[in-house]
Parts: structure tokens; sequence; C-alpha cells
């Protein structure tokens, strides 16, 4: 039997300690660990890699700092669009949604596509349709509007650019803050990205999951890595990866399957295979992170960014979250 493992990010990019509040650090350290502490019930519990993955993503789809679910980021149009998918090594069969619109949580109807039909991938009004079709859970527009992503869209139109929801440059100055439910949103830093998770249950079985809601202020039917299957997540019976960052990067390195590919062909650690595929990354100037896990249950989260939301449990049901970089 393997040792049960579980990982999650919530995003990487520009996340600098002097940019955040003591209050919004807290609340993304509470969102990482409800989200963990989730998935390892799941999992100590005796429930396969692909629940446990699936429940953990739904608690950070849930959680409305993160570029996923309740708070995704405003397309050009002032829309939401939802990316996900997910993965199960032990059977190779994979689902991916993108530009779905209302679904409370996109990585729940991944799975669907993956379990009741014959492809691996739907888009748009199709997607939308067997949602309807599957009676998964929708939420009305002003579910997913939070304010900060509002103010978001905002400047990048002004600016005239695509951004990264967890990278860009204040609205005003680093100090610009706005007070919201009793809580303070430093915009100037920008730390929110897509989130994803993988797992190895006692079987060593594994699985992975991400999901996203882009780009703030994307155009034309733009579509990331979160939801192809081997560019921004993969599973297989070597190893479980989510990547995140600048999805066309990731989507030029196939990140997610290299990571595997080295780990299957040339013989490589999950570290060592990880680490080199980040490091491939910055031969086209790509910039994020992933986290990974193998059938051992061994865990590793390489990034090349200022920081990446992120966490793990280790075998001992020891729990770990962190945020900026060394």
């Amino acid at each position: 039997m393997s040792k049960i493992a579980l990982a999650i990010h919530g995003g990487a990019g520009t996340i600098l300690r002097s940019r955040m509040t003591p209050a919004l650090e807290a609340e993304y350290r509470s969102g990482l660990e409800t989200a963990l502490k989730t998935g390892w019930s799941a999992l100590e519990s005796g429930a396969a890699a692909l629940d446990a993955v699936e429940t953990t993503v739904r608690a950070l789809e849930d959680f409305p700092l993160f570029n996923a679910g309740k708070g995704a980021v405003f397309t050009h149009e002032g829309e939401v669009e939802l990316d996900a998918a997910i993965m199960d090594g032990s059977t190779k069969r994979a689902g991916g949604v993108t530009f779905v619109k209302n679904i409370r949580n996109p990585i729940s109807l991944a799975r669907l596509v993956m379990e009741q039909t014959e492809h691996a991938l739907l888009a748009g009004e199709g997607a939308n349709q067997f949602a309807e079709q599957m009676g998964v859970e929708t939420a009305p527009d002003e579910y997913f509007f939070t304010e900060h992503r509002w103010l978001q869209l905002q400047e990048a139109l002004a600016a005239g650019r695509v951004q990264l929801d967890h990278t860009g440059t204040p609205i005003s100055d680093s100090n610009f803050q706005i007070e919201r439910e009793s809580r303070i949103w430093d915009l100037g830093s920008k730390p929110m990205g897509t989130v994803g998770a993988v797992a190895c249950d006692v079987q060593g079985h594994l699985a992975a999951g991400t999901s996203t809601g882009g780009m703030t202020n994307k155009r034309f039917g733009r579509v990331g890595d979160s939801a192809l299957i081997g560019a921004g997540t993969f599973a297989d019976d070597v190893c479980a990866v989510s990547c995140t960052g600048h999805g066309e990067d990731f989507m030029l390195g196939v990140t997610a399957y290299d990571v595997a590919a080295r780990m299957r062909y040339a013989g490589q650690s999950l570290k060592e295979a990880a680490q080199a595929s980040i490091d491939q990354l910055t031969t086209i100037d790509g910039e994020g992170g992933l986290i990974a896990v193998d059938s051992e249950g061994n865990v590793t989260l390489p990034f090349n960014s200022e920081g990446m939301y992120r966490g793990f449990v280790d075998s001992g049901g020891n729990l770990t979250v962190q945020i900026y970089g060394v």
C-alpha cells in the first residue's frame, strides 16, 4: 500500500510579502488550509484519489480569493468564463470544459465529461447544454461577481492589456486598498490564480485536477492550459501534475505531460522531473509553477515566479501552507 498524499495550488506569479496585508495573507492561508483538510479527510477515509481531487478543487472554487469558480476573473466583455479539467491516472481517462458560464463547480462538470461522454473536452454552449442535461448545479451571475475582480478588469481595460490575475501594477499605488465585508484587499499585489490539486490514494492511484477563470480582460475565445490534458493537467500511473502560470507557456512546453515523460523515459525522480520541466519554461521566458505527486506518495511543488499559493499534507498528516518564494 502506498502513502497517501495531497498537494494543492492557488496560483503563481508576482506575490510579494511587502505587498500583502496581514489580513489578506490570513485569508489566503485559511482558504488553502480548508481545502487541504477537506481533501485529506477524504483520503484518510479511504477515498479514491479522483474523489479527493474533485472535493479539494471544489473547496478552492468556492473560495472567492482564487481565480476559479466564485472568484474567477472577468473577460473583456465583463463576463465570467470558466475552464477545468480532471484526469484519473488509474484509467488514463480525462475530461475538460472550457468557456462554460454559471457553473458553480466546473471541476465536477469536467468529471462528468470524463465519465458520461465519449469525449475529453467540451466547450461553450455545448458544454453548458451538457451541464443542464446532467443536472449540474448552476449559479446566477451575481454569485461570481467579486468587487476586486471587477476593479482588476477596469485597470486592464484602461491599460489596454490582458493580464494574469496575480501579476500586474497597482491601480494607483501599492497602498490602494478597499474594505469590503470587513476584509482588506490589497489590489496592487494581484495575488490570485488558477487552482489545482493532485493526490495519491492508499492504492497508489493518482489523479489531478485544475480549474480557472483564465486571464483578466481575455478576448477572442482565448483558451489557456488548465483544461488541456498534457499542458496544464495530467495523471497516469507514474505521477499526477497540475500547473499554474501563463497558460500559453505551459501549452508550448506540454509541461504537465513533460514531468511524466521525464520520469518514465529518462528515469528521473519526481522532484528532478518537475524541476526540469519548470526550468525548461525559462527557455521561452515562461513563468509559473506546478504541483506533482507520484505513486509512492512523494510530493513536489516547484515554481520560478516570485511566489505560489501552495500547500501539501505529508504521510504523517502534517499540513504545510506556503505563499512566498525562498
